[in-house]
């Protein structure tokens, strides 16, 4: 890295979020994390109804432009988010909780077990319909108690055992987890970006959003490109260009063993970027996004050639024979942080389930970052 480079990132790493709109145009901190939790939640309903069909049926059924708007699943309903959505939400108020425990008792350290715990309440979103009686331990808090999120959309089985395993102590750098310890699927990036969202520095981003990865997939891949999602996100809020977000990433996840995989990918995405004339095709040279490091990848490809026509984007991240959901769930992620939740294209976002549990959930989490009150009944520090 040059020191012009080396420059740059300091400034990144030693800023804040804007708490407030800049005359320029400038999103600021809230604006930033509606943006990053709506654009993903935006991806991911584009994308769920074609998740497992190819290009080929996609096209057969939606025309030679694949997929332009929300369309309907097979249930007959347009706009559902999936478990991406449902575990970044969760995510999220695992986050709140642990940051309020450390403010509250001026300890911290517990985030690997608070967010677990809040991982554990999706999974009862999975296994229950209706919310199961609280315990005063983990079935606590507002989130768990909103109904709609109580339906089983395609959870990932590494997920869903991952949570129903002792975890154990966390792996060293580049040595597989305790948990689904050759599991290395995209379930750890398209819960990762709120880490991005919480954290002081891009280290603290990145090793926060792999450790937790951990609590369900071990393979040093899949959790190592969580810690860069998480790292993308920081630079992001912190308005540096996606290009030289992404360069940022790279180098922070070279200094971590057992970051090839990771590293392999996002250069390609970068370098298919540079190359321009987007399509299907494309996409589908960098994978099928079912692993952590190939649906980066695309979702961070896309970006790249979106640039600020967000709908461009995401209609390219989620037209593919792969994941389509996880991609286009990362890919407004990482959009929504960048330009905030102004450029997300209103006919959307007026049709996403959930729209109003996500913005004030979006909302408590800056409202706790930013040293401001929560219920407590809300967000029990556990």
């Amino acid at each position: 890295m040059d020191s012009d480079a080396r420059a740059r990132d300091a400034a990144y790493q030693d800023s804040t979020p804007e708490e407030t709109g800049t005359p320029g145009g400038v999103p600021h901190f809230a604006d930033r994390v509606r943006g990053c939790l709506l654009g993903g939640a935006i991806g991911d309903a584009i994308g769920a109804p074609v998740e497992f069909d190819s290009i080929a049926a996609i096209r057969r059924v939606h025309g030679a432009a694949g997929v332009t708007d929300l369309v309907h699943d097979w249930r007959g309903a347009r706009g559902l988010i999936t478990d991406d959505t449902q575990m970044t939400l969760f995510t999220v108020e695992g986050l709140i909780r642990a940051h309020l425990r450390t403010r509250g008792r001026g300890v911290g350290g517990a985030e690997v077990t608070v967010v677990r715990n809040a991982y554990l309440r999706w999974l009862d979103t999975q296994s229950h319909r209706l919310p199961p009686p609280p315990d005063g331990l983990v079935r606590t808090g507002r989130l768990r108690e909103e109904a709609w999120l109580y339906s089983r959309r395609a959870p990932g089985n590494a997920c869903l055992s991952g949570l129903r395993s002792e975890l154990g102590p966390l792996a060293a750098p580049g040595m597989p987890g305790p948990v689904n310890p050759g599991s290395k699927g995209c379930g750890t990036v398209m819960r990762s970006a709120p880490f991005g969202l919480a954290a002081a520095d891009a280290g603290r981003a990145f090793r926060l959003a792999a450790e937790c990865a951990q609590i369900t997939h071990g393979h040093p891949t899949g959790y190592l490109a969580a810690g860069a999602c998480a790292a993308l996100v920081f630079f992001l809020v912190r308005d540096a260009p996606l290009e030289r977000a992404v360069d940022s990433t790279l180098d922070l996840l070279g200094t971590h063993p057992g970051h090839g995989e990771t590293t392999a990918a996002l250069r390609a995405a970068v370098a298919l970027a540079a190359k321009g004339d987007p399509s299907p095709e494309a996409v589908e040279s960098l994978g099928g996004a079912w692993i952590a490091e190939e649906a980066l990848a695309i979702a961070v490809y896309c970006a790249l050639v979106g640039g600020e026509d967000v709908e461009r984007a995401l209609l390219l991240a989620v037209n593919h024979s792969g994941d389509s959901d996880s991609t286009g769930a990362i890919c407004g992620n990482l959009l929504g942080a960048r330009y905030g939740e102004a450029v997300l294209p209103r006919h959307w976002l007026s049709r996403l389930e959930g729209r109003d549990s996500i913005s004030r959930l979006a909302d408590d989490f800056v409202t706790a970052f930013t040293g401001g009150d929560l219920p407590a009944d809300a967000y029990p520090g556990c």
